[in-house]
């Protein structure tokens, strides 16, 4: 079992609540997370946007079909949108905007054309930011800067990373900031990613960029059981992230084929049983392994349409005391396992085991982006994976597949409760929500990327991590 967070249940008490104040202690709010039938929206959604943008019409078609109530600016643009998806949204003016809270505001950045017009955020923002609700949603849209179309609009595109992630520091009470690029031509590939962000399936989710590119079509399927029909592939699923992978994929109507080492078949087992999926033991750093995984896949299942690249270990030490054992063990598990059993199930068009429209998911690392004192192997693997996701994602959307990565900061695990003390402390107050995840929260990240619906997210790394202080 997890270290619990002693700190956060004292702090959300009455009497925990007075010395925070007094003394300017961190006040992490407990998240809100996902339960099946909870709406997506917990609240009214504010649609905004700057004049001449292109994703109103597929904000407001969202929010209808979401079924939340909304309100957009006195603006004919914003209204007019609203109006044609169907969607009763009521007025907003800067000078209600203490009368109400929201659950969710939106902004359609992608008029944003030059510098100048960056003041857009100002005005829209100032008088909105502070009405958030606790665990609420911010999220920015705006254009893939690459994409732009003169190098002002590029310049004015690349300004609203720096604007997200500092307006998610700055919102309370567990509440998170976004910011999603949206290719030309991929206003229809919207629906997954807003999803994802709006609800408290994104609860750990915090300050990151996500790229949605123009794709096939989004295919129609029930929201709440997206992996209906599909199989899903996780490695090193007996226990922590793996397990919760596996019974988030399950939740989502996925037979998850759960794959572990031979010395936790007992664990793997009890975890693919609770959930109606299969246990396939292998050491993936075999060299007949991936073509043992590929081979049991297609003969039992007919092939695989989601997999997820989660097994990982840890040896620690500083460089200039690690052996070579140590380095070489990670390496193979963490990158080496992962890049030679994705070519043994994507070789060859004709006879790949990764299904048309499949979707690889691969688990990094905070460590993989900044570093991390004592783990250089591992920092190195996680980097790693995260370059297999920049090689690979075009080589896969050739076969209408995605790849993407999540890199998890501090979750609360079996490995982490073993962290000393004050250690393990900084790793949890050291993010814009001041604490700690939970696997599930991985786990979640996951399922939004393995969703059928998915099809115009690859190429992303999304960090799960609060918004930590420690790498970009």
């Amino acid at each position: 079992m997890a270290q619990a967070d002693r700190y956060t249940e004292l702090i959300n008490t009455p009497i925990g609540k007075l010395v925070q104040k007094q003394v300017g202690l961190p006040a992490p709010v407990p998240l809100k997370r996902f339960s099946p039938g909870d709406a997506v929206v917990d609240g009214r959604v504010l649609l905004g946007g700057a004049p001449g943008g292109r994703l109103a019409g597929a904000l407001a078609k969202l929010v209808a079909e979401i079924g939340a109530e909304a309100s957009t600016p006195l603006r004919e643009d914003l209204r007019a949108a609203a109006a044609e998806a169907g969607l009763d949204a009521g007025p907003w003016t800067p000078a209600a905007a203490a009368t109400q809270k929201y659950g969710a505001i939106v902004f359609d950045a992608t008029g944003i054309t030059e510098p100048a017009q960056l003041e857009q955020l100002h005005l829209f923002f100032g008088p909105t930011i502070r009405r958030v609700k606790r665990c609420g949603r911010l999220v920015v849209l705006g254009t893939t800067p690459e994409a732009a179309s003169t190098p002002s609009e590029q310049i004015a595109q690349r300004a609203l990373e720096g604007f997200t992630r500092a307006a998610a520091k700055e919102l309370k009470a567990g509440a998170t900031g976004q910011l999603v690029y949206v290719a030309p031509g991929a206003e229809d590939q919207l629906a997954s990613t807003l999803r994802f962000l709006l609800s408290s399936k994104s609860a750990y989710v915090d300050g990151q960029v996500i790229r949605v590119s123009a794709a096939g079509a989004v295919p129609q399927l029930d929201w709440s059981q997206p992996l209906a029909g599909k199989v899903a592939l996780v490695t090193g699923a007996s226990r922590g992230i793996g397990a919760a992978i596996a019974a988030t994929l399950a939740r989502d109507g996925a037979h998850v084929v759960g794959l572990d080492v031979p010395a936790l078949e007992g664990d793997l087992k009890a975890v693919t049983g609770a959930i109606g999926g299969s246990a396939l033991t292998a050491d993936i750093t075999a060299e007949d392994a991936p073509r043992t995984i590929a081979a049991y896949l297609k003969k039992e299942h007919g092939g695989v349409d989601v997999v997820v690249h989660n097994a990982g270990i840890t040896r620690d030490k500083t460089l200039g005391r690690m052996d070579e054992a140590r380095w070489n063990s990670v390496i193979q598990v963490n990158l080496g396992a992962l890049q030679r059993i994705t070519d043994a199930l994507i070789a060859g068009r004709r006879r790949a085991v990764l299904n048309e429209n499949g979707r690889i998911v691969c688990v990094s690392s905070i460590a993989g982006i900044a570093g991390n004192f004592g783990q250089t192997n591992y920092a190195t693997s996680k980097a790693g994976v995260i370059g297999v996701v920049d090689a690979y994602a075009p080589l896969l959307a050739r076969q209408s597949a995605t790849i993407n990565a999540v890199a998890p900061g501090f979750i609360e695990t079996q490995m982490t409760a073993k962290i000393p003390f004050a250690t393990r402390e900084a790793g949890r107050r050291m993010n814009s929500l001041s604490q700690g995840g939970l696997p599930v929260d991985v786990a979640e990240a996951i399922a939004y990327f393995a969703s059928p619906a998915s099809t115009g997210v690859t190429g992303n790394t999304v960090r799960v991590c609060g918004q930590s202080l420690l790498g970009a």
